[in-house]
């Protein structure tokens, strides 16, 4: 054989190896491929998965803050339609106090007694818009002595028919709106 034959020979065999060398890393690499694509698109399931987790977590959660927001704001607007009148109350309880001391007056004469009774019916105008706004007066005159309630002034010495912790008297009516204290009774207490 001549040189250009074994040249020949040697190259087909050369070409041949690396053509089968390379349809062969061509086929693994194909294998490769589509193992790897099998594997993308469950780890691509995968992440959407956790994503549509995540934003319906995310989604109830709003909701539940949402849900609760409207509780609170709710409450409290029930809360200031109930308590509205708190204000207004405070500051009418010293006219009332006042208006009361007129009605206590002894007067003499028709006209003194004209007065009297205009005081008296403008007391009790008063005292039934305040009833109806849920405003009542803390009974205390006899009652147990309860610090929420009454605020003691003065103590006297208890007897058989004032027994301790009783109030004795009522020095300044106290007024409640609901269950909130608009003004503590003043008092005076056995002790």
């Amino acid at each position: 054989m001549s040189d250009k034959e074994k040249n020949a020979e040697e190259f087909e065999e050369t070409f041949s190896d690396k053509t089968s060398e390379d349809e062969s890393t061509v086929e693994n690499e194909t294998v490769e491929e589509n193992e790897n694509e099998d594997v993308q698109p469950i780890s691509e399931v995968d992440d959407l998965k956790a994503q549509l987790d995540e934003m319906e977590d995310k989604y109830l959660r709003a909701s539940a803050e949402l849900t609760n927001m409207n509780n609170r704001f709710r409450n409290e607007r029930q809360t200031m339609q109930k308590y509205r009148s708190q204000d207004l109350g405070k500051k009418l309880l010293p006219a009332i106090d006042n208006l009361e001391r007129a009605v206590a007056i002894e007067v003499e004469g028709e006209q003194n007694e004209s007065l009297k009774k205009g005081v008296e019916m403008t007391l009790e105008s008063l005292r039934s818009a305040m009833q109806e706004e849920g405003i009542e007066e803390i009974s205390a005159q006899g009652e147990t002595f309860d610090p929420t309630l009454h605020q003691a002034v003065q103590t006297v010495p208890a007897t058989e028919d004032q027994p301790a912790e009783t109030v004795v008297e009522v020095l300044q009516k106290g007024y409640k709106l609901y269950d909130r204290v608009l003004r503590a009774s003043m008092v005076v207490v056995a002790q």
